[in-house]
């Protein structure tokens, strides 16, 4: 009878340590969920912050691919807010994003892998919104153009390295 009172409590145990254990998960480069050896990068658990989780996926080296807020912590059902950052895998900063309740909002930023700004856009409410900017690495303008409600208009110019 103990024998019987001991395995139900640990069967029990178990079951409930698996039940709200939760696991790395591995994503492909695709961003789809895959097994450690096909895996690009990874998200451990998040970590539970005020109404939402701080979020961080790491490249399988362990350098960190991406980091935000979110107040849901499922992959590709993410409601981010605030920041986000995406990073290459040298730690530098790939693209910084700003969110409101889940949607981009405000300033995008693009680097290139050494650095030095690629791009910078304004969003209101997920559509581009104002003058868009592509520079070179030296940081002379390439491309200058605006938007208005996510559509090109007016004059959009192009500059050549060797012009100014």
């Amino acid at each position: 009878m103990k024998k019987k009172i001991v395995l139900i409590i640990s069967l029990f145990f178990f079951a409930f340590t698996s039940l709200h254990a939760q696991e790395t998960i591995w994503f492909s480069k695709e961003g789809k969920i895959t097994d450690k050896e096909k895996a690009s990068f990874y998200r451990p658990v998040p970590k539970k912050i005020r109404n939402g989780f701080l979020i961080k996926d790491y490249y399988k080296n362990g350098t960190l691919y991406k980091e935000g807020y979110s107040t849901k912590k499922t992959f590709h059902q993410e409601k981010y807010h605030g920041k986000v950052t995406f990073y290459y895998r040298n730690g530098k900063p790939n693209i910084q994003l700003n969110y409101k309740k889940g949607i981009i909002n405000g300033v995008k930023k693009e680097f290139h892998e050494t650095g030095e700004l690629k791009s910078i856009i304004r969003y209101k409410d997920g559509k581009q919104e104002g003058v868009w900017k592509t520079f070179y690495k030296n940081g002379k303008i390439k491309t200058k153009g605006k938007y208005k409600n996510g559509e090109k208009v007016g004059v959009w110019k192009t500059f050549y390295k060797n012009v100014y």
